[in-house]
């Protein structure tokens, strides 16, 4: 996709590479997407595949001895994220740029009330007063949905239900309305009452404020209820990217079309979910040609000596596939969904 006035964040041949016993193996290769201002866009796939590291990326918080290499580009709001100083890139985390982490419990500092974190959040980024980030503080969990917020603000992480701790995280990232919040996996751990909650709040938060929204999950029923767009990465690349109507109604990479698949849907009268056979290769040690071929139904003699390129297959529909161009290809396997 190409940049326009409307892209908030501009990703380019973003690689993250940790060293390795014969060099450096790359858990994010050459990954490129584009989010727009006020749009809700889905990171797709497996455990392993990027996805949480491509989040950390974008904020400049990969962990050591990871690295962001090569020929990267994280453009945001105009600014290069990769040529900031440390001071410029506090300016930006927080309170433009915001981050939902994956598990509340280990994100929230255990010692400190949630009301105290909260209202750091507001201190470091802003002049007001201690006793003007505390009632904005308030005013947020109040906000994201929890009932007498006073008395929960003076309470540690551990005192509250796992739902009202990731309601906390969803206060702590938005309590300065960034104008994108990136969501790693905000419903795991969660029962399927409360991920719907938290989803709504998500939804409702982002219609209020106008923020785009960055969501990362491996849930493709979380996926068709938030997303306008789509992304969904394998062994670290991006395999395929489409509108997520498109996306569902005609997969066009293997992996994806496994994926749906995989989904268990209501008054289906099959025994037995269809499961992608085998299991994403150890990063230092992928197949030739194209990562997937070991686990795909379709593969072909070239899918072992050749790395295919992301094709385009219809209106801002792309796949990573050699046969990708066959009409063959454009039919969803049996069972997955269709609009």
């Amino acid at each position: 996709m190409t940049a326009t006035p409307q892209t908030l964040l501009d990703v380019q041949s973003l690689q993250v590479a940790f060293p390795g016993a014969g060099g450096d193996v790359y858990a994010v290769d050459g990954v490129s997407f584009q989010v727009a201002n006020g749009e809700t866009v889905c990171l797709v796939g497996e455990s392993g595949c990027g996805k949480s590291l491509t989040a950390l990326a974008l904020l400049r918080l990969v962990p050591p001895p990871g690295r962001i290499t090569g020929p990267a580009h994280i453009v945001f709001d105009g600014r290069d994220i990769l040529s900031l100083d440390e001071r410029a890139l506090r300016s930006i985390r927080g309170r433009e740029m915001a981050m939902i982490f994956q598990e509340p419990t280990t994100a929230l500092n255990p010692v400190l009330t949630v009301g105290d974190q909260i209202a750091e959040v507001v201190r470091v980024h802003t002049t007001c007063s201690a006793r003007e980030a505390w009632d904005q503080a308030v005013a947020m969990l109040a906000r994201v949905g929890i009932a007498d917020a006073p008395a929960r603000a003076t309470q540690y992480p551990h005192e509250l239900s796992g739902g009202m701790r990731q309601r906390v995280m969803i206060a702590m990232a938005l309590v300065l309305s960034p104008r994108l919040v990136i969501a790693d996996e905000p419903t795991t751990a969660l029962d399927v009452t409360i991920q719907a909650q938290i989803l709504e709040l998500l939804r409702d938060l982002r219609t209020r404020t106008g923020m785009a929204l960055l969501l990362i999950t491996h849930d493709l029923g979380v996926v068709a209820e938030m997303a306008s767009r789509v992304i969904v990465m394998y062994a670290g690349r991006v395999v395929e990217e489409a509108p997520v109507e498109a996306l569902f109604a005609t997969p066009s990479h293997p992996y994806t079309q496994g994926l749906l698949s995989a989904m268990p849907r209501l008054g289906d009268e099959q025994a037995r979910l269809t499961t992608i056979r085998g299991s994403v290769p150890p990063l230092g040690a992928l197949p030739s040609g194209c990562a997937f071929r070991d686990r795909c139904p379709y593969a072909v003699d070239r899918c072992a000596v050749e790395e295919p390129r992301l094709q385009s297959v219809g209106a801002s529909h792309q796949a990573r596939c050699h046969l990708v161009q066959e009409p063959a290809r454009r039919v969803a396997p049996a069972g997955a969904p269709r609009s």
